[in-house]
């Protein structure tokens, strides 16, 4: 069972709903420490008072907001906690939208919201199967670790999920990104699109992280004192093809043979001009020369 991260109340209208919030995702990600070379001893991080040297307790440290060099307004965790803010103890919904007008970008960390004691069970169910016959999803705000944050209500499986979100002044604009203006053949698309046909899927679960296979392979390599894996050679390769369109047809190929399929009936890839072999040399036979043989008359 994960462990709950903050507890409080989803405010639905007049309705409270008490919940229990917990971590929708753990890492998994192989994590290292630092070492001094010289003699491997541990690198830690230490917390030094800037005045005085000395390194310091987590029970003498305060945060505090730096008005100027000379002025600082220490923010204590009471002064947070007291704030006179609605969505200090409760995560408000403040509208319903369509599930395609949120921009991805925007979707952070993920929390799972499970029903806190028997009263919180039916109106649980009850937003839960709204939203499912809505299918739409809830805007909602709260505030945690000091400060406000906008966050997105769904639904997976039988569960509430608050995405947290952020605000539309905190996504850049990616105009100054944008390519410059180019034209592409209708041919191109359309043989993108057949490539995009051929890489289909319905479920993606069977990826998995083979960075971290790879990096514990070395791992338990090196701690045996053993040579870790090298990566297999790749054959060589015929050099880069430059030409797009030549590049979709082959990879649209490729894809295809890697799931097995061929160009199948009613298919428009085209085969990739092959080099030609270049003429076998005949071999030249040498001949005999035989001591009083008269050459053959015309």
């Amino acid at each position: 069972m994960p462990s709950t991260i903050w507890s409080g109340a989803i405010a639905f209208g007049l309705v409270t709903i008490p919940i229990k919030v917990s971590a929708a995702a753990e890492s998994h990600s192989v994590s290292f420490h630092q070492y001094h070379l010289e003699d491997m001893g541990r690198v830690r991080t230490r917390k030094v008072c800037e005045v005085d040297g000395r390194e310091l307790a987590n029970d003498e440290i305060s945060r505090g907001y730096e008005i100027s060099r000379d002025q600082i307004v220490e923010v204590t965790d009471a002064d947070l906690a007291d704030m006179p803010l609605p969505t200090a103890k409760a995560i408000e919904i403040v509208a319903f939208v369509p599930a395609e007008s949120i921009d991805p970008i925007r979707i952070s960390d993920s929390y799972y919201l499970a029903a806190d004691g028997a009263v919180a069970t039916k109106p649980y169910v009850l937003l839960r199967r709204a939203l499912e016959r809505s299918r739409k999803v809830a805007i909602a705000q709260f505030a945690w670790h000091g400060r406000q944050r906008l966050g997105l209500l769904s639904l997976k499986d039988s569960a509430l999920v608050l995405h947290a979100m952020k605000w539309p002044d905190e996504v850049r604009d990616p105009a100054e990104l944008a390519p410059r203006k180019v034209d592409v053949d209708e041919a191109e698309i359309e043989r993108a699109m057949q490539l995009m046909d051929s890489m289909a899927a319905d479920d993606v679960s069977g990826y998995r992280d083979e960075y971290r296979a790879a990096l514990e392979k070395t791992i338990e390599a090196k701690a045996h004192g053993q040579k870790p894996p090298q990566p297999a050679e790749e054959p060589e390769g015929g050099g880069q093809i430059m030409d797009l369109m030549a590049a979709l047809e082959q990879s649209v190929e490729s894809a295809r043979d890697s799931r097995g399929e061929g160009a199948g009936e009613g298919a428009t890839v085209h085969d990739m001009p092959k080099k030609k072999a270049p003429a076998k040399t005949a071999k030249k036979t040498a001949a005999k020369k035989t001591a009083g043989r008269k050459p053959r008359s015309a």
